[in-house]
């Protein structure tokens, strides 16, 4: 902490303004377009990477998330970074940690009805790494939209003065969602996962048109199981400030779905503008 603390003064000097992007690592272009992002927001750029422990089950993936660290660093490296924290997970969560910060609401359904325990781990962590960093900025990527709703009603309720700003998802040829789990994909399940974005977009576009909310999405959750893939978690409309479930695109609306892909799991969303007739 000493070390992290005397790195984070030298950045400021000469009132330098800091901006953080949290990662777990297994670093891909997604990233490097928030740390130049980053950049956009502020002087100096620090990024974390941290393999949450608190964020996983324990049938999920913690032991074999991808870590190639010296990857990580050469990436960060190439990008200008000015700092890089990688705590250990003993110097994160020492003995006797038994502190949990947890977030209503805007956790609540999709990721939280599926991943219960996820959304206390991110806001834990997350709080943890303002509080140790204190960044003017923290910037975190749109893929993860229900997160992202949850970072910013953390940072509000406890009056951290950070600002927190969501960047738009980047994508790969055809139009799947950067992933670090993508690394889990066969090559045949490669090609079909952009059948996922492809059919959030028909979806998007019946429901402007003025389709039925339960009818389409009902219907979208049929193709994507005749499309290959394993199952549909979920796929709602939610309004994209409360992320409260939405009966008809009467405002600015987020499509969100996560499906399983053979033994991957996907997320996504994508915004669900106004029709041009409202």
């Amino acid at each position: 902490m000493p070390e992290l603390q005397q790195a984070l003064k030298d950045l400021r000097r000469g009132g330098a303004r800091v901006a953080l992007v949290p990662t777990m690592g297994a670093l891909h272009e997604g990233h490097m377009e928030l740390v130049r992002a980053a950049r956009r927001h502020a002087e100096k750029v620090a990024v974390y990477i941290f393999v949450n422990p608190m964020q996983f089950a324990p049938h999920e993936d913690l032991a074999r998330y991808p870590r190639p660290f010296a990857e990580d660093v050469r990436r960060l490296e190439a990008e200008g970074v000015d700092l890089l924290y990688a705590p250990a997970a003993e110097a994160v969560y020492p003995p006797g940690f038994a502190t949990v910060v947890s977030v209503k609401g805007v956790s609540e359904g999709m990721e939280g009805a599926f991943r219960p325990h996820f959304f206390d781990g991110v806001a834990t962590v997350l709080a943890k790494m303002f509080i140790r960093m204190m960044p003017e900025v923290a910037v975190f990527g749109e893929k993860d939209y229900q997160q992202l709703a949850v970072v910013r009603r953390m940072a509000a309720d406890l009056d951290l003065p950070v600002e927190i700003v969501g960047v738009p998802t980047r994508r790969e040829e055809g139009g799947t969602a950067m992933s670090s789990r993508n690394a889990y994909l066969t090559e045949q399940e490669r090609r079909l996962a952009p059948r996922l974005y492809h059919v959030l977009c028909e979806t998007a576009e019946a429901l402007r048109r003025g389709g039925d909310v339960a009818a389409t999405l009902s219907g979208a959750r049929e193709r994507l199981i005749a499309e290959g893939f394993a199952k549909v978690d979920y796929l709602e409309l939610r309004d994209a400030a409360s992320l409260e479930p939405l009966a008809a695109p009467d405002r600015e609306g987020r499509l969100l779905v996560a499906v399983w892909l053979g033994t991957t799991r996907l997320i996504d969303n994508i915004p669900l503008p106004l029709s041009s007739a409202d």
